[in-house]
């Protein structure tokens, strides 16, 4: 009687994901239709970042503190912190409420929590561990695919109105 030999399983499965946890982190870095962040902050004025144009509800500082904010509650709600993940107050908590910077050096701090928040999250899609598909133990359904698409949407939306808003001051030259 001969033994049947079975295969043997890999040390590591196929990641199937991996096609399109590559093509997130791409939309999530990389400009591709649109300008990309760190060219929309490129040499922004100090001067001008508390302007408020005419007709524009926010100042560029109020727009780069809520593209933080909120890129941030996606993390949390992503990848709860331990104690779970508490919701802002919509809309109140997403924007700071004076269109000036508290400090001089509040812009670089809220520009390096955005990148440093944006790898925390890139990575975490780019774990082969993470399913995007499956929805999350908490919320309403919602999964890591949407939450990446969320925040592609969300910034590349306000990175235009950012764009935007330096053409009315004077200060995009791309």
């Amino acid at each position: 009687m001969s033994a049947t030999k079975t295969p043997a399983k890999s040390k590591e499965a196929k990641d199937e994901q991996a096609p399109l946890r590559e093509q997130l982190a791409d939309l999530l870095q990389k400009g591709q239709a649109h300008s990309t962040f760190d060219e929309a902050i490129k040499g922004f004025p100090a001067d001008l970042r508390g302007t408020v144009p005419p007709n524009l509800p926010y100042s560029a500082w109020q727009l780069l503190e809520h593209l933080r904010i909120t890129q941030r509650d996606i993390l949390d709600f992503s990848a709860p912190p331990t104690g779970g993940y508490h919701p802002i107050e919509w809309p109140d908590g997403y924007w700071p409420k004076s269109p000036q910077p508290p400090s001089a050096h509040a812009w670089d701090e809220s520009i390096a929590a955005i990148h440093r928040d944006l790898k925390t999250f890139i990575a975490l899609i780019e774990k082969p561990s993470s399913d995007l598909y499956k929805p999350f133990r908490w919320g309403e359904g919602q999964n890591l695919l949407r939450e990446a698409l969320l925040i592609a949407d969300h910034n590349a939306y306000h990175l235009g109105e950012l764009i935007v808003l330096r053409r009315l001051l004077g200060a995009w030259h791309k």
